[in-house]
């Protein structure tokens, strides 16, 4: 069994059931982010959380063992065609040197961690329209100099 067959067999069991992410991700006490991340195979989860996905969504034992694997953190590194995926992929396009350059002005020489990181996914009521606000928090890690 791989990441892709236990991704596929996740969200077969989430549409039969019914459930949202924020929902899975509160069963199992974590963030919604972080749940769908480990659910669709670009993270390890710890064992008691991968135990409590396999019994939420009444996976075989083995698929505990297949998410508490390091995944190789790898995709399809083509122009995205999804429009979700392509927006945020535009928006680093766009705007990916000017965040760079504004990290630098603020903390220096750098990079931020995506490894000590969370992400947030809210919505924002907007008489407009409603505004999707996504929040990446990740520490600063200084590049040295030896």
């Amino acid at each position: 069994m791989k990441k892709a067959d236990v991704k596929e067999m996740i969200i077969e069991a989430k549409k039969a059931k019914g459930l949202g992410w924020e929902e899975v991700a509160s069963k199992i006490g974590m963030s919604p982010v972080w749940t769908t991340s480990v659910c669709f195979g670009m993270n390890s989860a710890p064992k008691d959380k991968a135990d409590m996905l396999v019994a939420l969504f009444d996976l075989p034992a083995e698929a505990s063992a297949v998410m508490q694997e390091c995944p190789m953190k790898i995709w399809d590194q083509a122009v995205p065609t999804d429009p979700a995926i392509y927006r945020l992929y535009e928006i680093v396009g766009v705007y990916g040197e000017t965040i760079k350059e504004i990290i630098h002005e603020k903390f220096g020489d750098g990079i931020m961690s995506a490894i000590d990181y969370e992400m947030y996914i809210e919505r924002k009521e907007d008489p407009k329209g409603d505004r999707v606000v996504i929040t990446l928090d990740g520490k600063f890690l200084k590049y040295r100099a030896w």
